[in-house]
């Protein structure tokens, strides 16, 4: 089966992107890889936690999922995942190529501001500065100029588009049809501000 794997900067849009995608394609299914990064650290106590894609059980735990999905699920995998390390790329969506599945990559960029703008608006962090995602914020830069590298393409600038139209990018470019978008302006926003709440980071 097919793995969409949606990297960027965090505040990029891949969430939001996922879902679309998820919603429009039918059969397609969400494998979150930093579901499995957060289970990792709460095992840590807090004075050994860092990035945890920094730990090898992350990398390999990560593409003994997808690999297990890709094999058992009949429809495609989205997989929305910020991963800028070289090394760690080859070992995550690299093998999963390796291991012949199809992979789609896309890396969903913006300019700075966009990105920070974004990153500012999303979650609790809108309504209370002081909670606001500083770590990611401290990425932007770091993320940007990696992701624009080669290796990391297809990159999809999406400034200027809104949600459905990245998708619409992305699915012709992976040869797949989305079902016709048929959200009106408010279910939009209602939906994106939902999801934003959803996945409000808390570790």
């Amino acid at each position: 089966m097919m793995l969409i794997w949606l990297n960027g900067p965090f505040g990029g849009g891949k969430t939001q992107t996922a879902h679309e995608l998820n919603r429009r394609l039918p059969g397609s299914v969400i494998c979150d890889p930093e579901l499995v990064g957060f289970g990792l650290r709460r095992m840590l106590p807090p004075p050994l936690r860092s990035d945890f894609q920094d730990l090898r059980s992350w990398r390999a735990g990560v593409v003994e999922v997808l690999d297990l999905v890709l094999h058992k699920h009949k429809g495609p995998v989205i997989a929305p995942m910020t991963v800028t390390n070289p090394t760690y790329f080859k070992e995550t969506v690299g093998r999963l190529r390796d291991m012949d599945h199809e992979v789609h990559h896309f890396s969903l960029l913006a300019h700075r501001e966009t990105v920070l703008k974004r990153l500012r608006q999303r979650g609790l962090g809108r309504a209370v500065p002081w909670l606001r995602d500083t770590w990611a914020e401290s990425k932007v830069d770091e993320c940007l100029s990696r992701l624009q590298d080669p290796e990391f393409a297809a990159q999809v600038w999406t400034d200027a588009l809104p949600v459905k139209e990245v998708a619409d990018q992305i699915a012709t470019a992976a040869g797949i049809r989305l079902a016709p978008n048929t959200d009106t302006r408010l279910r939009a926003y209602a939906r994106r501000t939902w999801t934003s709440l959803k996945h409000v980071r808390v570790d």
